[in-house]
């Protein structure tokens, strides 16, 4: 019998997807899989009921819909300040994944080094993997989750293709400073590398943190393809609507790459969507508040445990270090959440490229009821004992 491609050896199970299969066996509360258990806004289901009931369910153009890529730019430019073309910088895609993947392999050949900041996003290294390139891992020390512009430089003047940047970030709640982007734009400019940004969790930045749009800084447009999706904004995560940003030479290249791995993303769901991407600010201004009172609100019931963890700036994921619960391994620790404590989050060690096995990663993004319920399950760790 012929044997599957061996790319595929260095790729596990998602260990995310794995962690909520579990805490579903077992009944405990899912703070593993980062998806809201709450609906869309109101005015976009009324959308979807009409779209439904409306003639866009064949193909739409491969690229996107006009009316949903004109409206995405106008709400880019708003946010980002820098003026987006629908026709030229957009390609839309089925999810950010699809995106992730679509800029990998538009901006990689195999053998090309990729460079992926520790913790990451479990595609990251497995899009790397499936794009054919090598992933070249440069830490993110904790508790700030900053990285030294030494190591970082020394990562780039190995020959790095491109860099992967979460920003806010996922697992760490980072969200990078302009200092941070500044140095890491003049370092892809020097290197001659693209910078491929993920930012699902834009409109998820806690105060005083900003977030900064790495392609409106000066000099980086050119060299930066943007990922993103409407998944995490408008509580839609089943939709599978997300997108690509990026320079016309890249875009031209993506959407050859998009149009030969999805086609495109669901008619109806891009038209009914027009309607989210035309709320006013105060619907983002709305957004934060909610998710900074639902951070507010869990992270004091891990005060109470007395475990420690850094503190999300953004995103809705918090880091929480176990380590003096004594288990050995995160693996181990997952485990015993979910089945004595009621409470599933993700092993942090999956995160990590370094042998780092002190965390797990919960989410916040669930209704005030159930996070007072896992908060009171929680208290069972008070003062750091099982």
């Amino acid at each position: 019998m012929p044997t599957t491609s061996r790319r595929l050896e260095s790729i596990s199970e998602s260990v995310i997807r794995g962690t909520t299969r579990t805490a579903t066996q077992y009944g405990a509360i899912n703070l593993a899989q980062g998806f809201p258990d709450f609906p869309p806004p109101p005015a976009l289901l009324d959308a979807l009921a009409v779209a439904a009931h409306g003639p866009a369910h064949q193909y739409a153009v491969t690229w996107g819909a006009p009316r949903f890529r004109e409206a995405l730019a106008r709400k880019i430019t708003r946010d980002a300040g820098r003026p987006i073309d629908p026709d030229q910088h957009l390609v839309v895609t089925c999810g950010s994944t699809e995106a992730m993947m679509v800029a990998m392999m538009t901006a990689c050949n195999p053998g090309d080094k990729v460079i992926i900041f520790s913790p990451y996003y479990e595609n990251y290294y497995a899009d790397t993997i499936l794009a054919g390139a090598e992933a070249i891992w440069v830490s993110l020390h904790p508790p700030t989750f900053s990285f030294d512009p030494d190591e970082l430089e020394r990562a780039f003047a190995q020959g790095a293709k491109a860099i992967i940047l979460c920003n806010p970030g996922n697992p760490t709640g980072k969200v990078f400073t302009r200092e941070e982007l500044t140095t890491i734009v003049a370092l892809a400019e020097k290197y001659d590398a693209y910078i491929i940004t993920d930012e699902p969790y834009e409109h998820m930045v806690y105060a005083p943190a900003e977030h900064v749009y790495t392609h409106a800084l000066p000099g980086a447009f050119e060299r930066t393809i943007v990922c993103n999706s409407l998944s995490k904004t408008y509580s839609i995560t089943g939709w599978r609507i997300g997108y690509v940003l990026g320079p016309p030479d890249v875009i031209r290249a993506a959407r050859k790459v998009h149009d030969f791995l999805t086609i495109g993303a669901a008619a109806p769901l891009q038209e009914a969507a027009v309607t989210a991407l035309e709320f006013p600010p105060s619907y983002y201004d709305e957004l934060r508040a909610f998710y900074t009172r639902q951070r507010d609100l869990f992270l004091g019931y891990l005060r109470q445990t007395g475990l420690p963890f850094p503190e999300p700036q953004g995103a809705y994921y918090v880091m929480v270090d176990i380590s003096s619960l004594g288990f050995a391994t995160d693996g181990e620790a997952s485990d015993w959440f979910i089945k004595e404590i009621g409470v599933a989050g993700v092993a942090g060690s999956s995160f990590f490229r370094e042998p780092i096995h002190d965390y797990i990663r919960f989410h916040f993004a669930k209704s005030d009821a159930v996070l007072h319920a896992a908060g009171e399950r929680l208290l069972r760790l008070k003062d750091g004992r099982r």
